[in-house]
């Protein structure tokens, strides 16, 4: 993944577009939707953003405020399976979709999103 290439051509603007069409994906889900706390949509739509500006641009915020990532221990104790993980996988797919994120970079993060859904998976 060419994340210096991604950053510059989508920008912060760009990756925070995909991140809040994600979140109004998930409101709308059924199996992974039911994850996140109603009281705290923007936190986690925040907290995503965050994570994939610093990711693929080296943004510190989500550093500053949360330290290193350990996504997998942060997850731990939601249920996380293979309909999970391919359903989030999914939705931030359709997300991309939603934002006419170019095809080269859709594939991109589609392989980096897979990856991390994977390595999330604890059952």
């Amino acid at each position: 993944m060419d994340e210096s290439y991604i950053y510059n051509a989508l920008g912060q603007e760009g990756i925070s577009k995909i991140v809040a069409e994600f979140y109004t994906l998930m409101r709308e889900d059924d199996l992974v939707g039911k994850m996140y706390p109603d009281n705290d949509w923007e936190g986690s739509e925040k907290r995503l953003r965050d994570f994939l500006l610093f990711r693929l641009g080296g943004d510190q915020t989500y550093i500053q405020e949360r330290g290193h990532p350990r996504l997998r221990m942060r997850h731990a104790h939601f249920f996380i399976g293979q309909k999970e993980s391919e359903r989030w996988v999914e939705i931030m797919d359709k997300a991309m979709e939603k934002t006419d994120t170019p095809a080269d970079i859709k594939s991109q993060l589609h392989e980096f999103f897979t990856g991390v859904a994977e390595f999330m998976r604890n059952h």
